[in-house]
């Protein structure tokens, strides 16, 4: 597999470092076979992914959403994937959550949805739930860990 990446701040070096080549956001969806988001959502990336990076994408291609929501925009998603300008897509995250039940996105065809639970796995809960654990007995110690200071 061929591993590309783009990102605003993304730098050779970076890139590098998990075997990726950097390109282009439109040369990323351009050639791209599945396109995975992995962004946090801010007014940057807000709408990054509209019906025109839709339109650059193959036709076989597909979209990976696990972000957050309106990264995508979910309307223009809608229309690629009844048009069948993309072949698919795999969603866990949405604009509104839960997905409301009346919401196009439910009948959209050639999608693979799960309710913002896919970081759900078993070593998840066991590092989640170790972490808490141990957090709680350092600060009954009285050495609390992870402390963030507000500024």
């Amino acid at each position: 597999m061929r591993l590309v990446a783009w990102s605003e701040n993304l730098t050779a070096e970076r890139a590098a470092e998990f075997g990726a080549q950097p390109v282009t956001k439109d040369e990323l969806l351009r050639i791209s076979d599945v396109v995975t988001i992995h962004l946090v959502l801010s007014d940057r990336t807000r709408g990054l992914i509209g019906a025109r990076e839709l339109g650059l994408m193959k036709p076989t291609a597909y979209l990976v959403n696990t972000s957050r929501g309106p990264i995508v925009d979910e309307a223009a998603l809608v229309a690629a994937l009844e048009s069948g300008t993309i072949a698919g897509a795999g969603l866990d995250v949405y604009d509104r959550e839960p997905l409301p039940d009346y919401h196009a996105l439910r009948s959209a065809p050639r999608t693979v949805q799960t309710p913002h639970l896919g970081y759900v796995t078993e070593e998840n809960y066991r590092t989640m739930y170790g972490q808490t654990v141990e957090a709680v007995e350092a600060f009954l110690a009285g050495q609390p860990l992870r402390v963030l200071v507000a500024g």
